[in-house]
């Protein structure tokens, strides 16, 4: 009889803990099978204190499944979703942009399906005030030993700077996306506009240390950096671009991959021969003494005065 007993005192054990945990629980009797689960009833100001908000066991779900529901337009959270990458992922983008390898898409590799608008929001306002300073510096750097020359600086080249390169940076690859969306027949296998944007933006990375670099007071140099910048980001644009394109005919692709590449390079092309122009030294004054000859003859100066030539 000291098994049962065992047995029975046992069990009174195990209620006594769980109806100290849950009050209102239940105990199965003896020879009742025991519940696979135990429902706990709380009080109404138990489950206002403690019952979680509907809000984020939604936000649980949603980042288990791997899907968020989108975010409306005129919300900070739906443009937050653009600047959410960290440092590390900025630099391995950057070093995507400079670096072209056959066989290896810059959308596919770096960006993985969540570009975004912070490095190429950055990398442009680089690249403008890098153009806008080096412009103005270069002709104080070659001219400054030259007589007669006065350095006189250009602050307009801030703006004209920054124009140019964003509207490049956005207006260009726009008029790529609805081209590719124009010939896909609604855009299947093109990239998205977030992602044409972000590539776009990435490429011009290239140009900045080229920029600061032309401050060198040699013209072959400039020029050498110049087509090294231009060769580099180019052609990871034409390596990424050219999948989408050969989905058209190959003159059509090839067309628009130059075109690209053209583009790109006419850009670097301008910013060197507008910013970084050679400065017109300014010519001797010349002498009061020696003026025009006029209708009446040259005047002659004596001791005696000024008397017409004959």
């Amino acid at each position: 009889m000291a098994a049962p007993d065992g047995l029975r005192f046992q069990e009174l054990e195990e209620a006594a803990e769980l109806l100290s945990v849950t009050p209102n629980a239940t105990t199965p009797r003896a020879g009742e099978e025991r519940p696979s689960q135990v429902t706990v009833s709380l009080s109404p100001e138990e489950e206002e204190a403690g019952g979680d908000e509907p809000g984020d066991d939604t936000d649980t779900t949603e980042l288990l499944g791997g899907q968020r529901r989108p975010r409306s337009f005129w919300t900070f959270e739906f443009y937050q979703t653009f600047f959410d990458v960290d440092t590390q992922q900025v630099l391995d983008r950057i070093r995507g942009s400079v670096t072209p390898v056959p066989g290896k898409n810059f959308v596919r590799h770096h960006l993985r399906h969540n570009p975004d608008l912070y490095g190429p929001f950055w990398i442009c306002a680089t690249l403008a005030l890098a153009l806008a300073v080096s412009g103005n510096l270069a002709p104080l750097a070659q001219k400054r030993t030259a007589p007669g020359y006065r350095y006189s600086p250009q602050f307009h080249n801030v703006t004209l700077a920054a124009t140019l390169v964003y509207c490049y940076a956005w207006l260009v690859p726009l008029a790529l996306w609805g081209f590719l969306r124009w010939r896909h027949r609604g855009g299947a296998g093109a990239y998205t506009l977030l992602e044409t944007l972000c590539l776009y933006g990435y490429s011009l990375s290239a140009y900045v240390p080229a920029a600061l670099l032309w401050l060198i007071p040699a013209p072959w140099l400039q020029w050498l950096l110049l087509a090294v910048a231009a060769a580099l980001s180019a052609s990871v644009l034409a390596l990424t671009l050219w999948p989408p394109a050969r989905a058209d005919s190959r003159a059509t692709a090839a067309a628009l991959v130059a075109t690209v590449v053209a583009l790109h390079t006419l850009l670097a092309v301008s910013c060197k021969l507008y910013f970084f122009q050679q400065p017109v030294a300014a010519g001797p004054v010349p002498s009061p003494v020696h003026g025009p000859v006029g209708a009446q003859g040259v005047l002659n100066i004596s001791m005696g005065g000024t008397h017409p030539a004959r």
